[in-house]
């Protein structure tokens, strides 16, 4: 059996496919800088 290509993705597909492939990295990168500036802000010595 041969697999046929189906042909581009369609725009909406297209961005799909992006999100689900960097979304999880800049979500973690967006709770990792907001924690951090928490933590700055609650230390009293910085």
């Amino acid at each position: 059996m041969t697999l046929l290509h189906l042909g581009a993705l369609h725009p909406v597909e297209q961005g799909l496919t992006l999100a689900l492939a960097f979304g999880p990295f800049l979500v973690l990168g967006t709770v990792v800088w907001w924690r951090r500036r928490q933590e700055r802000d609650d230390d009293p010595g910085a």
